[in-house]
């Protein structure tokens, strides 16, 4: 998916698509997201598949903090993000 650096994914629907897609198929295989550093876009769709699987939205950034990455996350539109995939 188009996603800039820094910035949120270029289409939101494209991205939502893609973060539920990756969450049905992890109960029976194996996923991988990234993007260049592994910590801003892949921080961010980590945190939104929380969200589909039961985490709360507001709690997302820092469940992925604590289980993936401090750095999870760069920036405050990304948190902001997350915090709307309800």
């Amino acid at each position: 998916m188009r996603w800039p650096d820094f910035r949120l994914p270029a289409d939101r629907a494209d991205a939502a698509d893609a973060f539920r897609q990756a969450w049905e198929r992890c109960a029976t295989e194996r996923v991988e997201l990234a993007c260049a550093g592994g910590r801003g876009r892949t921080g961010t769709a980590l945190a939104c598949i929380a969200v589909l699987d039961g985490v709360p939205p507001k709690e997302a950034v820092a469940y992925v903090r604590e289980h993936y990455s401090r750095h999870a996350v760069e920036t405050p539109w990304q948190r902001k993000f997350v915090e709307r995939q309800a």
